[in-house]
């Protein structure tokens, strides 16, 4: 199968485009190269040392004897996705290549206004370069758990059957997004609905939790296959964030009393389910919505796990509580339908102390690489500015 992945130099998208490359799918990457720039805006850097997309791709075809192909250029571009997407032809379009943070989307109005456009435009960009150019490929996107929020009512799968004043319909699941980031996945997800009603388009949502874990067998298999480990307060998820603490000798930091409840999943499962989706895809005229996460967790739940592990390590971190800067619920009823790609063939990898054990060495081995003055949190959901 012909596929195309958007983002394809980033956290998700790397290690996804070498696994389907693996698998013997002929695989294309677009990335604009953002995402290593915003690193220096920040003043961090990943954990792991990430060498440049085409050393990547050129070490990768020395590894593995399969190309892939790259196109540079930004998908707010809509002569280069046009381009783009009339040279490759893709059977699948795997959509990652989005600003992914939503505390880089509450600084302040420049980034949110800029996630909700770069996401948005990108998105409605490859809709209609799909539609006029390769309309039977299938629309792989990457969606978020964070668009429903936390109801105190089960989440379904995209939709939900509602009975009112005596009549019933399925209507799509309500969204709750928490932030400006979030809010763009929701405008995602209502444009590609859209699609499939008015063109038929074929569409797959993929609602991810949060990610974790760095590794998978293609990018362990050789240093410059490395995929990038980011442990910072905007772009590094808790978990990375507590293990990175930990290997720096810092407290280990809980927003509020770290109730709050997320789905997860580990990198191994996330590339494992864009091949399901590929390799399973929508009908025509079919907007399929699946939500991607294996396990829940708190937020109190995880530092204790890190906590835990990094003591048989002969660390001795600290826990401690901060004033969450984040508008949110801590203590909420989270219950989320995730059994559509396990129907389908998912086996999950579960976060395991082994886990945190292998990802707290990397963050030991690479130590000098962590700017602890980014573990602060610099953004606050209710007086947006960087500090």
């Amino acid at each position: 199968m012909r596929i195309l992945v958007a983002g394809g130099d980033g956290f998700c998208g790397w290690p996804t485009a070498l696994y389907l490359s693996s698998r013997s799918h002929t695989v294309a990457i677009a990335d604009n190269l953002a995402r290593r720039d915003w690193d220096a805006e920040l003043g961090t850097e990943s954990l792991t040392e990430i060498s440049s997309l085409d050393d990547r791709v050129s070490r990768w075809k020395e590894v593995s004897g399969k190309e892939i192909s790259t196109f540079v250029g930004d998908l707010c571009d809509e002569d280069f996705v046009y381009s783009m997407v009339e040279s490759f032809e893709p059977e699948a379009f795997v959509h990652f290549g989005e600003q992914r943070s939503a505390p880089y989307s509450m600084i302040d109005r420049h980034h949110a206004v800029f996630t909700q456009t770069n996401n948005v435009v990108g998105n409605l960009n490859i809709m209609f370069a799909i539609q006029s150019l390769v309309p039977d490929c299938h629309l792989i996107k990457l969606g978020t758990m964070g668009e429903y929020g936390t109801p105190n009512i089960d989440i379904e799968e995209g939709w939900i059957e509602i009975e009112h004043k005596g009549r019933k319909d399925t209507l799509p699941f309500p969204k709750q997004p928490g932030s400006f980031y979030h809010l763009s996945k929701v405008h995602d997800s209502h444009n590609i609905m859209f699609a499939r009603r008015i063109w038929g388009m074929r569409a797959t949502d993929l609602n991810q939790g949060v990610v974790y874990n760095v590794e998978t067998d293609e990018t362990s298999s050789d240093p410059v296959l490395a995929n990038r480990y980011d442990y910072d307060g905007v772009f590094g998820t808790a978990l990375n964030r507590f293990i990175a603490q930990a290997a720096n000798g810092n407290d280990i930091t809980v927003y509020g009393e770290g109730g709050q409840t997320r789905g997860f999943i580990d990198i191994r499962d996330t590339v494992r389910c864009i091949e399901i989706a590929a390799e399973n895809p929508a009908e025509a005229g079919e907007f399929r919505v699946f939500n991607q996460f294996t396990e829940q967790w708190s937020v109190l739940q995880l530092a204790k796990l890190v906590e835990k592990v990094a003591k048989t390590l002969d660390l001795d971190p600290r826990l401690t509580h901060l004033e969450n800067p984040r508008v949110e619920k801590e203590a909420h009823y989270f219950k989320a339908a995730n059994t559509r790609l396990i129907d389908l063939g998912l086996k999950p990898h579960l976060l395991t102390e082994e886990t945190v054990e292998k990802l707290l060495l990397v963050a030991l081995e690479n130590r000098d690489r962590i700017h602890p003055e980014t573990f602060e949190a610099r953004v606050n959901w209710r007086s947006p500015r960087y500090k």
